[in-house]
């Protein structure tokens, strides 16, 4: 009932929004999208039709159908960072943030299609971006290209059509997370177009960088199994840049309490996030494989391990174990393992999950001490997490695990180690001046913030009339 008379409420506030505010995105700049679509739609009828996938390549069924299922699983990834975010946010803004995760399912989609994966995997341009025609609208991709056989450098033994679905999966979640630094107060048409200009300009380079055979990072010798490096850093370094340019929210200016909408939404979304994780972690191995197994089972471990430190950490300094700091250092444990997964044993990981917890709990604690409002702490945990994942991959890795990697500093591996740092600092650098840039161009371009009244009433009224 309560609920039910804060909606109306809410409703009556936003009427008393003059109507010109209320339709303002009405106009050439709302129709723009409408219309960039309607072209790319238009065009995709212009793109010859290839034949099928008959006799290209010595594709394994079984590593197919493991694909198959890992793209489905990286997916559903994506709707469970929907509600963990969901539930940590106050009750007015719940739809307004799980809709600027989840929009991303559509939108990555589409540009991932068009050109996105051209860029990322297409033919190299000196080791820094692939040609955005390689394979834009998906044109081409029913040839076998063994040159593409990263993480593991194998041949492949999948469809490129499918490697190229489960590259998707990745694209999509990257900007999704970075949704909970700038939530409560980002416009949400301004948070869509950051998420087509990060997608090309920071992710599409930093996977070229990375997963490509000829990019520069991979040549380096930097190993990132499943998006370290690619996903991780990049969002969490992203979504500082944003929270220092949005600038705090009202309720954190002031001080204000605030308490989060859904706790079951919370972990609900940390359920489906870890069961999705094992498409992110064990897929990358691009085989139904032994090497699969391992990473599925150090995803498990660290993830277990990190959220039992987080509780645990929490308690030695006099908190209560909560709910919501078992959801969060699972999360970071899943995100510390995912350079790593491919490359390092079973009893490693425990370590891997256990130091990021500990490490992101005090960024956490250290960053609300200062001004900076990342409103679910998504540096603390992505980044510095991201960070700490491959500065560990650096010690930890070894050729035992998987030939194709490297032996870390533990083993011996000081110049690889070094690498790692080198690959880590620069795509830090690299990811965070970008983004900051983006976020100064939109609000140049366009106000990225709400109006303080939209704030106040919620954005989920404001943006979207719609409540819970």
């Amino acid at each position: 009932m309560l609920e039910f008379a804060e909606s109306i409420v809410h409703k009556e506030e936003v009427k008393s929004i003059p109507s010109s505010s209320r339709h303002e995105h009405r106009g050439l700049a709302a129709a723009l999208p409408f219309l960039i679509l309607g072209v790319v739609a238009v065009t995709g009828i212009f793109i010859p039709v290839v034949h099928d996938f008959s006799g290209q390549g010595s594709y394994q069924a079984a590593d197919i159908v493991w694909m198959l299922i890992a793209s489905a699983l990286v997916l559903l990834m994506t709707p469970g960072l929907s509600f963990f975010y969901g539930g940590m946010v106050s009750k007015k803004n719940v739809i307004s943030t799980m809709l600027q995760s989840f929009i991303a399912t559509g939108l990555m989609s589409v540009l991932w299609v068009v050109c996105g994966f051209s860029l990322a995997f297409g033919e190299s341009w000196h080791g820094l971006i692939g040609n955005p025609f390689t394979f834009a609208f998906f044109h081409g991709l029913n040839g076998h290209a063994p040159t593409l056989g990263v993480h593991t450098q194998i041949v492949l033994t999948i469809p490129l059509l499918l490697y190229a679905l489960f590259q998707m999966k990745f694209a999509i979640i990257t900007p999704a997370l970075v949704v909970g630094a700038t939530a409560e107060r980002i416009r949400f048409t301004a948070y869509v177009l950051f998420m087509i200009l990060f997608s090309l300009f920071v992710y599409a380079p930093l996977a070229h960088w990375t997963w490509h055979p000829d990019g520069f990072l991979y040549k380096m010798g930097v190993l990132d199994f499943a998006g370290g490096t690619v996903v991780h850093i990049s969002a969490g370094c992203a979504a500082l840049a944003g929270a220092l340019v949005l600038k705090p929210r009202k309720v954190h200016q002031f001080g204000e309490p605030t308490k989060p909408a859904r706790i079951t939404y919370v972990l609900l979304g940390t359920g489906l996030l870890w069961f999705g994780w094992f498409g992110f972690n064990a897929g990358s191995a691009l085989t139904a494989g032994p090497l699969a197994v391992s990473a599925f089972a150090t995803t498990n471990t660290a993830s277990a391990a990190a959220g039992l430190a987080w509780i645990f950490f929490d308690a030695l300094r006099g908190r209560k174990p909560s709910a919501l700091g078992f959801c969060i250092g699972a999360v970071v444990g899943l995100v510390a393992i995912t350079p790593a997964a491919g490359f390092v044993g079973i009893p490693q990981s425990i370590f891997i999950g256990f130091t990021a917890a500990v490490i992101s709990n005090l960024a956490v604690y250290w960053k609300s001490k200062t001004s900076i409002d990342d409103t679910l702490d998504v540096f603390p945990c992505h980044g510095i997490g991201g960070m700490v994942g491959m500065l560990l991959t650096g010690i930890f890795a070894s050729k035992q695990i998987n030939p194709a990697g490297n032996d870390g500093l533990w083993y011996g591996g000081t110049s690889f180690f070094l690498h790692q740092v080198s690959g880590m600092c620069i795509a830090v650098l690299y990811a965070f001046t970008v983004s900051w840039i983006l976020f100064k161009l939109i609000n140049w371009l366009y106000p990225l913030r709400v109006r303080d009244k939209d704030e106040e009433i919620g954005l989920d009224i404001s943006q979207h009339d719609e409540s819970l």
